[in-house]
């Protein structure tokens, strides 16, 4: 080989490298910021929606992202712009998470949430309450107004008052479709559990998407991200807690590495610990994002039998967004990029 080539062909290889990263910046270069978020994953097929829900689901992520990638272009801080994203999507009813939560079995919304500071790794979560009108927003309080990281039921509803939290009635959580997803589960655990013989609470269930939401942020000082917030399992008992607010489960951060938020059948992701999971493969493996993500999700998950996604975003600015489902709403944008996605084919 001439040697004048041999620099060429090590750019070459370098170049080939960086594309196995999974989204990798076009110049490889930490970007300004980066942002991704989720809306939840499942059975999302496009064939059984329609033009108009295709169409509200876009442009609900959509303004998520810009109200996300406002705050980080303007040079605030990623926990601000997670924060404020994912008010929005407490907000939209479209989402199961915050208004357009699910039900419990006894008729209930009963909201969990959860933010993690990669700069400090400080954490806040909050789990099964029922009269916060933003429980990402109680998640913080918890994180940055107290010396905890997990406050449930009734003491995190006394903490939001106390902190001047806004709280809402029950109404302000319902929507039909999602009251209705629980009568079709009641009337047919009635008929196949005439006798009073448990059934199990996703057995029969009609919404077979996972709904939480959450997102991920890299800011302009380099410090990541991440918070996630849903209602939970449709027809859920006993007060149940899946993944999202178990730090480590479903949302982990650490400017070392990345910032990650899940999606999916709770219990799984809180025995695999995916969301720390996916931190450690880099942090102790060296694995690239995409590398990691990969592996937890469409390999330990699918052998285990756990369904469901993630979002992530890394202290460079890559993106990785693997699910093993049909579908996962979802989105990103850097500086001169961006795109939503819905079905796996996109």
């Amino acid at each position: 080989m001439h040697l004048r080539l041999l620099p060429l062909l090590l750019l070459c290889l370098f170049a080939r490298c960086q594309t196995k990263t999974g989204m990798p910046n076009a110049n490889q270069t930490r970007p300004a910021y980066a942002l991704a978020i989720h809306g939840g994953a499942g059975t999302i097929r496009k064939a059984e929606m329609t033009p108009e829900e295709d169409a509200a689901y876009r442009a609900a992520l959509d303004t998520a992202l810009t109200i996300g990638e406002s705050i980080l272009r303007g040079g605030g801080s990623a926990l601000d712009a997670v924060t404020a994203t994912i008010v929005w999507l407490e907000d939209c009813p479209l989402f199961n998470a915050g208004r357009g939560a699910v039900f419990t079995h006894d008729g209930r919304n009963e909201l969990d949430a959860s933010i993690m500071d990669g700069s400090t790794q400080a954490a806040g979560a909050v789990g099964g309450v029922t009269s916060v009108k933003n429980p990402i927003r109680l998640a913080r309080a918890v994180m940055e107004k107290s010396p905890h990281v997990l406050l449930t039921g009734r003491g995190a509803e006394q903490f939001a008052l106390e902190n001047g939290l806004d709280t809402v009635p029950p109404e302000w959580f319902f929507t039909q479709k999602r009251w209705d997803a629980l009568q079709q589960i009641l009337a047919g655990e009635k008929k196949n559990a005439p006798q009073g013989r448990f059934v199990p609470p996703n057995s029969g269930n009609p919404d077979t998407k996972f709904g939480t939401v959450g997102c991920v942020a890299l800011d302009r000082e380099g410090h990541l991200a991440a918070a996630t917030s849903t209602g939970g399992m449709t027809n859920k008992r006993w007060n149940r807690l899946g993944d999202t607010p178990v730090i480590g489960a479903g949302t982990y951060a650490s400017d070392d590495a990345c910032a990650v938020s899940c999606t999916g059948h709770g219990e799984y992701f809180i025995r695999y610990a995916v969301a720390h999971d996916v931190w450690a493969r880099m942090a102790y493996g060296g694995l690239s994002l995409r590398e990691a993500a990969d592996q937890v999700v469409m390999k330990k998950l699918v052998e285990k039998g756990g369904e469901g996604g993630l979002i992530a975003v890394d202290k460079d600015g890559n993106i990785a967004l693997p699910f093993n489902s049909e579908g996962m709403y979802r989105g990103y944008a850097r500086p001169g990029e961006r795109k939503i996605m819905i079905y796996k084919a996109e």
